[in-house]
């Protein structure tokens, strides 16, 4: 995975004003923290860090007066509304550490005819090096038959990545199609024991 390069500036107000006014210079409040380091409170340039998120796991380059760091997005806080990112939490890592993170799942094909897809998990917490996690990991579904499923020791993970989930959780299933349910007539029918008319029939000619 490549690196996202991002300017850092040391923070040093704190408190909802101060947060406040570092949103409206269209900045995002952030903290860096791990490896037993003190937390570091920063300020990115809000347009890069959204663009960034936009990609799972995204490997952030923080550079800046004092900062020249690899770190993951851990917490990401959003307005509810608009959409804009309020604040992070970034995790400091290391070339060659390995870190626990959440990988998107996708399906490829289509299951059998009389089957629906039941996708229980969207994605799957896996441990990978830090600086080659995987973008997503993608299952084949194609035949699938009703009654089967898929579950997380069955995936086929990346090289360099071990499953870090509950190998039996299932991630996906396939169930069958819901029947149609009987017209009023039909019900009535069944309920007196008899047959429903047909179409263009009255019910005393059905009768005989």
């Amino acid at each position: 995975m490549s690196e996202v390069r991002i300017a850092a500036e040391p923070r040093t107000t704190f408190g909802k004003g101060a947060a406040r006014k570092i949103r409206r210079d269209a900045k995002v409040p952030a903290v860096l923290y791990g490896h037993g380091i003190d937390p570091k409170h920063l300020t990115l340039p809000g347009h890069e860090v959204l663009l960034a998120l936009r990609t799972p796991n995204v490997l952030i380059r923080l550079q800046g007066d004092g900062v020249d760091e690899l770190a993951l997005p851990k917490g990401v806080q959003r307005d509810p509304i608009k959409g804009f990112v309020e604040h992070v939490d970034l995790l400091l890592v290391k070339r060659g550490e390995k870190v626990t993170v959440e990988i998107p799942v996708t399906t490829a094909g289509e299951v059998n005819s009389e089957g629906l897809l039941d996708q229980q998990l969207t994605t799957l917490s896996v441990e990978a090096e830090a600086t080659h996690i995987p973008t997503g990991v993608e299952v084949d579904v194609e035949g699938l038959e009703v009654g089967s499923s898929i579950t997380a020791g069955e995936v086929a993970l990346p090289k360099g990545t071990t499953l870090a989930a509950d190998p039996e959780a299932v991630v996906i299933q396939v169930i069958a199609k819901p029947t149609e349910e009987p017209s009023a007539e039909e019900e009535e029918a069944a309920a007196e024991g008899e047959a429903p008319a047909a179409e263009g029939e009255s019910a005393e000619t059905a009768a005989e």
